[in-house]
């Protein structure tokens, strides 16, 4: 009897080593397998977000992440094939410049789901959009801008004039002339979604003609604007940490409401072609305005009041911000 104690304990231990063993297997084979194709550097403000969302649920141990940067349209068909032969079943990119292409792609592959930025349509079964629609925020910082200009003129310096940014631009607009109505502005495009130095210089040019506050759509407006001591308003990110006197205010985007909603419809089985992008707005806590931070005893006490009662009036769904994908112009001579 004594030496089958010893036994018999071993084959106990074995038998409970058997069933943990599957449960980990079972627990690693539910991570969701999950890439990514970015056409600029994961640092780029846009994409950042998007990386933020993913490693985020790859941190939490939700999905296996793997992603390429700074992939040239011309590859991007291919990249994304290569990804789906290699068993992800979740995609995630931004197709604005292979719109063709990454539809295709969708196409032959109808039991993964793509997940798309996109001006474009959802495209049955699996080709779901999303943009980022932050105009909500824009239009409150461009009411914080209006009050913040001496020279009544402003400048914006956009990659595009898709109707991502166009959007974006007239929100801010329209928010700075209800704060204040003399004010103008200059606009330009710098063809480019990645080129900090082309959009400084662009920057360099409105802030000679008078524009003492900038909006700042792509890096290196910013640059442009601590160089020459006036101010800016930020776009996706928050970046007043590290231009704590430019960077007044900044109209925030957060990608993870659009990506743990379609996660949780890939695992659910139930993923199918949607538009995710009202996931971005305000109301499902897809974008934001940043605090004022280093502003905050800056910004008079009446504009603050006037933010936060126009924030309210947003939330409740008693103002509603005009979408203009129309590109903008510039009004200042």
């Amino acid at each position: 009897m004594l030496l089958r104690r010893p036994v018999l304990k071993a084959l106990l231990l074995a038998a409970a080593a058997l069933l943990v063993a599957p449960t980990v297997s079972v627990a690693q084979a539910a991570k969701t397998k999950v890439a990514a194709i970015y056409t600029v550097p994961v640092e780029q403000q846009w994409v950042s977000r998007i990386h933020k969302a993913l490693n985020a649920a790859k941190d939490r141990g939700e999905i296996e992440y793997v992603f390429s940067e700074k992939v040239a349209n011309a590859d991007y068909e291919r990249v994304m094939r290569e990804y789906a032969e290699k068993g992800n079943t979740f995609i995630v990119g931004e197709s604005f410049a292979v719109e063709a292409a990454a539809r295709k792609v969708a196409a032959a592959y109808p039991k993964i789901s793509f997940l798309m930025g996109s001006s474009g349509k959802p495209q049955a079964p699996n080709f779901s959009v999303f943009d980022n629609f932050i105009q909500e925020p824009a239009y409150l910082s461009g009411m914080i801008a209006g009050a913040m200009t001496k020279t009544n003129k402003m400048g914006l310096v956009g990659g595009y004039p898709i109707p991502e940014v166009n959007r974006l631009m007239h929100a801010f607009m329209a928010g700075a002339k209800e704060t204040n109505p003399k004010v103008e502005f200059y606009v330009s495009f710098i063809g480019s979604w990645f080129d900090p130095p082309k959009a400084k210089e662009a920057a360099l040019s409105m802030i000679a003609k008078g524009a003492d506050v900038m909006y700042a759509e792509r890096f290196g407006v910013s640059d442009a604007a601590k160089e020459k001591g006036v101010l800016a308003i930020g776009n996706v990110i928050n970046t007043q940490k590290d231009y704590p006197d430019t960077v007044v205010a900044s109209a925030l985007w957060n990608m993870e409401p659009t990506i743990d909603t379609a996660l949780k419809a890939v695992k659910a089985g139930k993923f199918k072609a949607e538009d995710y992008g009202h996931y971005s707005m305000m109301k499902h806590k897809g974008s934001e305005l940043s605090p004022l931070g280093t502003f905050e005893a800056k910004v008079p006490a009446n504009i603050k009041k006037a933010v936060a009662d126009k924030q309210a009036a947003i939330l409740s769904g008693k103002f509603t911000v005009k979408v203009n994908d129309t590109e903008p112009k510039s009004t200042a001579k």
